[in-house]
């Protein structure tokens, strides 16, 4: 039966997307206009998350330390791209008690400045790089328009910023840190992903280059997921960030830069979940079992008890409902909440030796012997479901996936059913004005050469000779 607090995500899916975000506790709007509060739901996924990336971050070398919240507009002044960039968004603080600052402090948008400011006062010599850095934290950009973990005017990420001895060992650290991100979309959030190079135009304030991780949403919207930039000697020039290479010259470090925030829960919500509420990754999902007793019978609740040890015990994360909510209460509320699995078990089913799985993503409902290896079929049932959302989430994005050839028929996809288009263009940043015309249309990426494929041999907007083929769409 449909969730009734919740409207069909093919009626109105902003709605939709809001609903569930209520629904399942993840956020609630706040008294401080354009932020959120995130409540403890949600916030226990960004936790998994963290502990998922932090690890694969730490594996690769890298270690975390904590940058101060304010930058002097002087510091930030320094690199003239990137402060371009981000002028739009940037809140200031003028006054620190009833005393005017001397000098206006920016709420940290971004990182960049700061740790340059710390590598030119640290790095010396090639023996002190690379220099693998990362910090968990929040920042401030002043959105006009924002919406629950997609856009806000404060959100938490993890900006990592490397400095390195040579543009080519700068450029694989790039190259590595994306290949991190589409790994843990599509093994741990199950969201399948196009990597590539964005576009002059599309690149972040100050890199040389920046590489993407894109999304598609149930709706046909792209949702860009996280980025890895290069920068080259872009802000190491500026900020004097220099050291005694081998052949005892001073030269400037090579540096890069790459995040992902609170925008992964919301990419969650709308590639997975549907009109009941929350559907979550067994992988990701912070509780991944309930087991509900049916019944007031003493025996029913110790079984439940043994269960819930015996998956504990294994590394499965489950506990016991026991509270004093109806069954059907409790089905309906774990299952807004995208707890994978849930175990029922009654009176009749304690008789029987067996225990009743229903499975979020399908429904399906499956019985299982108390004398097997209960922990086996669930530790292979959670493994079902993450692979079988992946898939889906697989499928659909292929099928939302088309080819065009002219603009009329990149208007027709997207205004009625949009998605990722593949097209050919010329490079022009004058024909990328003119595709946003279409919805907004923007590109997403231009996929790297092995994924590259030839739609034509013209531009999809002006028709002169293209040059690469891009995937375009529409984007949050």
């Amino acid at each position: 039966m449909k969730n009734k607090a919740i409207t069909s995500r093919d009626v109105d899916f902003a709605k939709w997307y809001d609903d569930v975000v209520r629904a399942a506790k993840l956020a609630t709007y706040s008294s401080v206009k354009g932020c959120v509060i995130i409540e403890p739901n949600g916030y226990a996924i960004w936790e998994n998350i963290q502990k998922v990336l932090d690890n694969m971050f730490k594996e690769t070398g890298h270690r975390n330390l904590y940058m101060p919240l304010f930058i002097p507009e002087s510091l930030l002044n320094r690199e003239k791209e990137h402060v371009e960039g981000f002028a739009p968004e940037v809140a200031w603080v003028t006054h620190g008690g009833s005393k005017e600052l001397e000098e206006r402090m920016c709420v940290r948008p971004t990182s960049e400045t700061l740790f340059c400011e710390y590598y030119a006062n640290t790095i010396h010599s090639y023996r002190d790089l690379p220099m693998l850095y990362n910090q968990w934290c929040n920042v401030v950009r002043w959105e006009k328009e924002t919406r629950p973990f997609l856009r806000s005017r404060e959100f938490l990420w993890q900006e990592g910023h490397t400095m390195h001895e040579t543009a080519r060992e700068a450029e694989a650290e790039t190259l590595q840190m994306l290949n991190i991100y589409k790994k843990f979309f599509e093994d741990y959030l199950a969201i399948p992903v196009i990597v590539g190079k964005k576009t002059e135009k599309e690149k972040f304030a100050g890199a040389e280059y920046t590489y993407t991780v894109e999304a598609l949403m149930y709706n046909g919207v792209s949702l860009q997921s996280g980025t890895s930039h290069y920068f080259g000697q872009k802000f190491s020039i500026p900020f004097d960030v220099k050291f005694t290479n081998r052949n005892n010259e001073l030269e400037n470090t090579y540096q890069t830069s790459w995040g992902v925030s609170t925008r992964m829960i919301g990419g969650l919500i709308m590639v997975h979940s549907d009109d009941n509420g929350l559907v979550l990754p067994p992988k990701i999902a912070p509780r991944q079992v309930v087991i509900i007793p049916i019944g007031t019978d003493e025996n029913v609740l110790n079984k439940a008890k043994d269960i819930n040890a015996s998956l504990q015990r294994s590394g499965i994360i489950s506990f016991i409902d026991d509270s004093e909510k109806s069954p059907g209460f409790k089905f309906a509320e774990h299952e807004t909440n995208g707890i994978p699995v849930r175990i029922e078990i009654g009176p009749k089913d304690l008789d029987a030796g067996q225990v009743v799985l229903a499975r979020r993503d399908t429904g399906e409902k499956i019985t299982a012997s108390l004398e097997d290896s209960l922990v086996g079929v669930v530790q292979e049932l959670l493994d079902r479901i993450q692979n079988n959302l992946f898939e889906t989430a697989r499928k659909r994005r292929d099928a939302q996936t088309y080819t065009a050839t002219s603009m009329e028929e990149v208007k027709e996809i997207m205004e009625n059913h949009p998605g990722f288009v593949k097209a050919m263009w010329c490079g022009d940043e004058a024909c990328e004005l003119k595709m946003k015309e279409i919805r907004g249309t923007k590109s997403r990426c231009i996929p790297f050469e092995d994924q590259q494929e030839h739609i034509s041999d013209s531009c999809v907007c002006c028709g002169k000779k293209a040059k690469t083929m891009v995937i375009w769409g529409i984007q949050y």
